[in-house]
Parts: C-alpha cells; sequence; structure tokens
C-alpha cells in the first residue's frame, strides 16, 4: 500500500464509541505515557510540524484522536497514562475508554506501543504490553528519544526494556527518534504490514 503521508489531517476526537468514524478504515493505535514523545512520533511520521499538539502540559490528550492518513489508515492517539496530575477518578475514565477502544474496535489492526528507551519501562508500560499482549492485539514496541543516548548504547538499553517488559520476539521492536527521524522507516514498515 502507498500511503501520501502529506494528506494527513485530524479528523475527529472522540469519547466514546458513538463518537468513532463509522467506516473500514484500518487504524492503528499509538499508547504512551505522557511524556514518551507521542505526538512527536506522529508529527515525524507525518512529515508535519504540529498536526499532532505537543504540550508542556503532559496528559492533555484526553480524548481519542483520530488522524485520518491519505484516506487509507488512521493513527488513533490514545490518551497518555501514567500522569500523576489527573485525578483518579478521571485516570480511571481514561482507562476504561481506552480499554473499550482497544478491546472492541474491529478497525484496530495493531498497537504502536512507545516507550522511552531511557529508562526501565514504567509498571504503566509493563501492563500495556502485558494487556495487549493477553488479548492478541498486535503490537509494535517503539523506543523513543534514541538521539539522547550515544549509539553504542542502544543494545544495552534494548535489551533492558526487553527484559523488562518480557518482550515477544516476535513483536516489532523499534528504537526511534523525532529529531534524527531514525527508525522511521522501520516503523512505516512494521505498520503497514500490519494493514
Amino acid at each position: 500500500m502507498e500511503i501520501n503521508t502529506h494528506n494527513a489531517e485530524i479528523l475527529l476526537s472522540a469519547a466514546n464509541k458513538s463518537h468513532y468514524p463509522q467506516d473500514e478504515l484500518p487504524e492503528i493505535a499509538l499508547a504512551g505515557r505522557s511524556n514518551v514523545g507521542k505526538s512527536s512520533f506522529i508529527n515525524t511520521m507525518l512529515n508535519r510540524k504540529n498536526l499532532a499538539r505537543t504540550s508542556g502540559k503532559p496528559g492533555k490528550t484526553q480524548l481519542l484522536n483520530f488522524f485520518n492518513i491519505d484516506d487509507k489508515m488512521r493513527f488513533v492517539d490514545v490518551p497518555g497514562y501514567g500522569y500523576a496530575r489527573v485525578s483518579k477518578k478521571e485516570r480511571e475514565k481514561w482507562g476504561r475508554m481506552i480499554e473499550e477502544y482497544l478491546t472492541n474496535r474491529e478497525n484496530l489492526r495493531a498497537v504502536v506501543s512507545l516507550v522511552d528507551l531511557r529508562h526501565d519501562p514504567t509498571a504503566d508500560d509493563v501492563q500495556m504490553y502485558e494487556f495487549l499482549k493477553y488479548y492478541e492485539i498486535p503490537v509494535i514496541i517503539v523506543a523513543t528519544k534514541a538521539d539522547k543516548i550515544p549509539r553504542g548504547k542502544w543494545n544495552k538499553h534494548e535489551s533492558a526494556i526487553k527484559k523488562k517488559l518480557n518482550f515477544d520476539p516476535s513483536d516489532d521492536f523499534i528504537l526511534f527518534s523525532s529529531v534524527t527521524k531514525a527508525g522511521m522507516d522501520q516503523a512505516w514498515d512494521a505498520i503497514l504490514e500490519k494493514l
């Protein structure tokens, strides 16, 4: 499938399934901690500066944001998890919304689960990965901020993340930088393969 990434726009934001787009387009969801670089990942992948809003205030995405890409597929940005300033009640509401989308959405083809290459995955990261494995949802792990670590240490950090996640070698694992665009082609390959 050829995708023209320049033909991309934010389509809508949804709080529940009555708001989801009603069609057959395949969707790739993006999940990760609030400050892991999800918006930067979307903007890099779509060659845009500000399509997805990067915010100084993590935890700003509180809805599912659907991005239409070339009328052939969609990215669905899931609210960032693990952000402390949100009340427990809000977090539970997000959790239900995310779970409803991930477990019931027929358009969903895979989840790009973003982790920060610099740090061990958090309990939330591990939980998300286990959740996706449990529901047999195809997952692509993208380790962001690779430019912040010397290349010689990438393997060490990658091993630490895989160990903590109990990573399944049949899943994709991609080192990514929105600054240098490292990993962008691999990420597109992995995504298109899932469509």
